[in-house]
């Protein structure tokens, strides 16, 4: 693969809303959904692959890097440095503690990954994670993510959905 990529990441969070006097009894779902498409820098190392890109957050001055690193079929890292730092393991079956830190505090996050594919191609690598996050040890949402990783000049990128 180039050096020169395009990222693309959707993902899903199916959360728990506090329950509200108006509401019934018993946890709401609520969904939220993201999406980004990003230049960013590829190479890969030690049988590892790595890919590089700011992020801007809007409404504050600042951006995020961040690196996935990608370690065969059944390791994945989000390491998130700048205005909010984490280090996320994404590994099939397990369940990894890290701190996040924002400019409003740090909190303990637990990552349950129960499914997770990874498929390489010569231009491309894709990339689909379900699993469970909790804040605090206390369950936040179920999520789903899907990443495309492709070189630039591939003319095959297309947005996931």
């Amino acid at each position: 693969m180039k050096k020169d990529v395009l990222v693309s990441i959707s993902g899903t969070h199916i959360g728990v809303v506090a329950q509200m006097e108006d509401m019934p009894a018993g946890p709401q779902d609520e969904e939220e959904a993201i999406e980004i498409v990003t230049p960013a820098s590829y190479y890969c190392r030690n049988g590892k692959h790595y890919v590089l890109f700011d992020e801007v957050i809007e409404g504050m001055s600042g951006t995020i890097k961040n690196r996935i690193k990608i370690n065969g079929t059944d390791s994945l890292e989000i390491m998130k440095t700048g205005l909010s730092n984490s280090h996320m393991i994404f590994e099939k079956n397990k369940k990894n503690l890290s701190y996040y830190r924002t400019p409003y505090g740090q909190l303990l996050i637990g990552v349950n990954t129960r499914n997770m594919e990874i498929s390489y191609e010569e231009d491309k690598i894709d990339i689909r994670v379900d699993y469970e996050l909790d804040v605090n040890h206390a369950p936040l949402a179920d999520c789903s993510v899907k990443m495309n990783i492709m070189s630039k000049d591939s003319g095959e990128f297309s947005v996931l959905s």
